[in-house]
């Protein structure tokens, strides 16, 4: 039976936009005190997998499951091959471009910039907008020229901002590290060609997910400080992995394991009762891959340990079919109140930057009683929230990033 990717999938957008939900939640957690550890980061060698460590390899695995829609559709519609790899190659280096400004500002804006770290902040998202909104379709010559000279315009403020920043130490604009939506970029560039040039044919898709795993169980330092493949250093391995930006394979195996599932789910599984059996032993394959990894590797996201993505995957896997079955039973509208983080998650996710940069304009600030214990928490949901509301008015007002 032939996939089926022309119908937009509820389930996967509701998973994305749970995932965008959690990530603003636990990237807000640093504003509040006396949080339990498990909601944030573990440390540098700490063997535990916290709330925050789930997020982004559960957004990454989002985004796999939307690739096979995303090329299909592209497809159906008669666009060509040769428009889905410019597509494609545009749309990652949109957001390296745009990780590429936000870890800058990271490191703080000197006086020597002429402007704050929340001003700079504020112009640098505008002009994200400017020149990645989703502008409304239109035959009228007039409104294709002004939102051209919009585009421009954003192009320009980035090219001003990109000559006039300087740090808290007087360094220049640099490509420092590629951020959160540049390490999306890279996962997304590898694996949208994987699958372009692999299609739903799965005898392809899960070696190359198998392949990603592998890499990392053979490069990644185990407890006892081994490295499997532990080659010498310049050597070729080593080269082309950072060529093709993979790392130590982590990143997009949590994408290219999104992808297997999307074709797997919509090629293979029809009935209920194969949705149950697959996606049960599915996360007991994958949670059991993980308790075995465990005996050898930490469960560490900045190690990026096989074991954190057996366990991230495997929850992911059971998320998904969860949601999949909620949908099915007609309670998709459930999650209605968070719908605009995933159908405008890019958007979504830079709201947080105004917010905090117009907080630190006008001086906002909260007492200590609402940023402590379980009050902060509420407070990290209720701006989770705001971000959310903040993001389905600007949809209203035909602010939309799309890239």
């Amino acid at each position: 039976m032939k996939p089926d990717f022309r119908q937009r999938n509820a389930a996967i957008d509701i998973l994305r936009a749970l995932t965008m939900f959690l990530m603003i939640f636990v990237n807000d957690l640093w504003t509040i005190k006396g949080e339990p550890h498990w909601l944030g980061h573990a440390e540098w060698g700490e063997d535990m997998l916290g709330l925050a460590d789930l997020v982004f390899p559960a957004f990454l695995f989002a985004m796999g499951m939307s690739i096979p829609y995303a090329i299909e559709n592209r497809f159906a519609k008669g666009l060509s091959g040769v428009s889905t790899v410019a597509h494609i190659l545009t749309r990652t280096l949109a957001l390296l471009i745009m990780g590429v400004f936000i870890v800058n500002t990271e490191s703080g804006v000197s006086e020597a910039t002429g402007v704050s770290l929340a001003v700079y902040r504020i112009l640098m998202v505008t002009a994200f907008i400017l020149v990645w909104n989703l502008y409304p379709k239109s035959d009228n010559q007039t409104s294709q020229r002004i939102y051209t000279a919009l585009k421009i315009a954003g192009i320009l403020l980035l090219l001003y901002l990109a000559v006039i920043f300087r740090d808290s130490e007087g360094g220049v604009f640099a490509s420092r590290w590629w951020g959160i939506l540049g390490l999306i970029g890279w996962a997304y560039l590898v694996c949208a060609f994987i699958y372009l040039f692999s299609r739903n044919r799965l005898k392809y898709l899960v070696p190359a997910w198998l392949t990603l795993i592998i890499i990392s169980i053979f490069r990644t330092e185990m407890i006892n400080g081994t490295i499997l493949l532990n080659l010498p250093g310049g050597n070729f391995l080593d080269q082309m992995l950072s060529w093709l930006h993979i790392g130590n394979g982590a990143l997009p195996a949590f994408t290219m394991g999104g992808v297997v599932l999307s074709c797997i789910s919509t090629k293979h599984l029809a009935t209920g009762k194969q949705k149950t059996i697959f996606y049960t032993a599915s996360v007991a394959g994958l949670l059991l891959s993980g308790f075995i990894t465990h005996q050898f590797w930490i469960i560490s996201k900045l190690a990026a340990t096989p074991s954190w993505i057996f366990y991230c995957t495997g929850i992911s896997v059971g998320t998904y079919g969860i949601l999949c079955w909620l949908v099915e039973k007609g309670k998709a509208h459930w999650f209605n109140i968070i719908k605009p983080a995933g159908t405008a998650t890019l958007t979504c996710y830079l709201v947080p930057y105004l917010c905090y940069s117009f907080s630190a304009i006008i001086g906002l600030s909260l007492p200590d009683i609402l940023i402590t214990g379980i009050a902060g928490i509420v407070k990290c949901i209720l701006f989770s929230l705001l971000v959310i509301g903040i993001t389905y008015l600007l949809g209203k007002m035909k602010i939309k990033l799309k890239v």
